[in-house]
């Protein structure tokens, strides 16, 4: 069953709901994966996507704070979430396709401003978050799996627009891509954007400070589409829609996509 798969922060679903729906329209992807939503689940405009020919949803929401939900045009049931580091924080969900397919979809933790879990609790609790997912996946050994997210970190050189000037800017610290890459491993995780695209600079991300965001081009590559081993060679075409990021009103990250032919 070949389809293709976007993840994108959206920044308010509620917000931005024309957004998703022009994505949805333009793009069509068989599935999307969102995070930031920042609402209640009964708050989600289900019934504008499904208008849109998406008509299932999985999602957890929390009022105004994190939340993840997917969309999807293919049927798909609740595989459920966990609640990591036990806050209660809507950062996860799972869903299942009709041919057993697992797709996490994750937002982890920013990390706030100073890359020091003694000064900054946010920080630790960033580490804590990637700590559990690790210790998960390593006693889950995920099979058929796909895991996409606003992973809040950019872990190659390539993947920011200075590695020199952001060694010490929160996500891109070498202790945050050593815990991603412990995560990655424990997983057996297959970065499926980099073995599609495995050179050149690549961002998701470019912060609302600049002025003129697409002509500085300060980016990172902060939003993931992962598979399990056994199906990570069924994908390809990856891409990250760019201009997305200059639509009006936008999120600050653009969305990006991957297809499977399972």
């Amino acid at each position: 069953m070949p389809f293709t798969l976007a993840t994108w922060n959206i920044n308010s679903v509620r917000l931005r709901a024309d957004l998703v729906v022009k994505l949805l329209t333009e793009e069509a992807p068989d599935i999307l994966c969102l995070q930031e939503c920042k609402s209640p689940v009964d708050k989600i405009p289900a019934e504008v996507f499904a208008g849109a020919g998406y008509g299932h949803m999985v999602a957890r929401g929390q009022k105004g704070y994190n939340g993840v939900a997917i969309l999807s045009k293919l049927p798909l049931e609740d595989a459920g979430h966990r609640d990591f580091c036990e806050k209660g924080d809507a950062r996860h969900v799972a869903a299942r396709l009709e041919d057993g397919t697992t797709i996490h979809n994750f937002y982890v933790p920013a990390g706030g401003d100073e890359p020091d879990r003694e000064k900054n609790p946010k920080f630790g609790h960033k580490l804590d978050f990637l700590t559990e997912m690790r210790d998960w996946f390593r006693d889950s050994r995920p099979e058929k799996s796909i895991l996409v997210g606003d992973l809040n970190i950019a872990p190659r050189e390539d993947d920011v627009w200075s590695h020199k000037q952001l060694l010490k800017v929160v996500s891109h610290t070498p202790i945050e891509v050593e815990h991603m890459a412990d995560t990655q491993d424990a997983g057996r995780w297959v970065d499926v954007t980099r073995a599609d695209i495995p050179e050149g600079l690549l961002y998701s991300w470019w912060s609302y400070r600049a002025r003129d965001w697409d002509a500085a081009d300060k980016g990172r590559r902060l939003d993931h589409i992962w598979a399990s081993p056994d199906i990570a060679n069924a994908a390809h075409g990856s891409r990250i829609l760019r201009a997305v990021r200059g639509w009006t009103q936008p999120s600050d990250h653009a969305p990006v996509f991957a297809s499977f032919d399972l």
